[in-house]
């Protein structure tokens, strides 16, 4: 049962700063991104805890390519070892692994172990607790370009109209499945959404917490509700416009 209203059902988080973190600590890196999946896991737990329908996790942007060989090396093996390790945890408590991205970019025994991590946690909607969507390798952008390819190809088989709406462009995203988010969270003390999500965070709230990826608990994450329940979505309505 939810603990909020009903209009919070998708959560999307820019999880940022964990090489800060780490760097604050006198730590190497990869503690920053250890801590990094341990707060991943923290945040799934809560949201099936909440009853959101939807939390999605920025884990790899398509701008991430551009660091060291070693540190995307690290990411990569850091990632394959979370779903081997997440997955049966995912599946106990009926939460649905779904990734969307240019997942091309990856070699393919991580691809394949993406797409097994995919299947092995498919469950029916009559059981399902959390559709947890993990971008990786994706763009903002990129997800628009691609939807709009898609979108030109089925007007030119003649399969929707030649004047398509904005639903239909949605529907070629990645995200297509899912409801856009009503929140979007972005830790690391920065703000911009970098990339993410472009077209599906329209009318999302945005939450900017003062703090780094890894120190965002299970009570930074509940602030991040409250806040939200204090937000007055309007959707561009001008039903309040007061003139002169």
């Amino acid at each position: 049962m939810s603990l909020f209203s009903q209009d919070l059902k998708h959560v999307a988080i820019i999880m940022d700063g964990n090489n800060r973190w780490a760097v604050n600590k006198n730590l190497p890196g990869v503690a920053g991104h250890q801590k990094g999946v341990e707060r991943a896991r923290e945040a799934v737990e809560f949201a099936v805890e909440s009853g959101l329908n939807t939390l999605t996790l920025f884990a790899f942007s398509s701008e991430n390519w551009g660091r060291s060989g070693e540190e995307v090396n690290l990411l990569m093996r850091l990632l394959n070892k979370a779903l081997q390790e997440e997955v049966p945890n995912l599946k106990k408590n009926s939460v649905q692994l779904n990734f969307i991205g240019d997942l091309s970019r990856f070699d393919k025994e991580l691809i394949d172990q993406m797409r097994k991590s995919e299947k092995e946690t498919e469950c029916p909607d009559a059981t399902k607790k959390l559709d947890l969507v993990v971008a990786a390798s994706y763009g903002g952008r990129w997800d628009i370009l691609q939807a709009a390819v898609k979108l030109n190809l089925k007007i030119q088989s003649e399969l929707i109209d030649k004047n398509p709406t904005e639903e239909d462009l949605s529907s070629m995203l990645s995200t297509g499945p899912f409801s856009d988010p009503d929140l979007c969270i972005r830790t690391g003390n920065e703000f911009r959404i970098s990339n993410f999500l472009l077209w599906q965070l329209a009318y999302s709230e945005l939450y900017f917490p003062d703090i780094l990826w890894p120190d965002f608990d299970s009570k930074q994450f509940q602030k991040a509700l409250d806040e939200f329940s204090k937000r007055k979505r309007r959707f561009g309505d001008k039903s309040n416009f007061i003139s002169e």
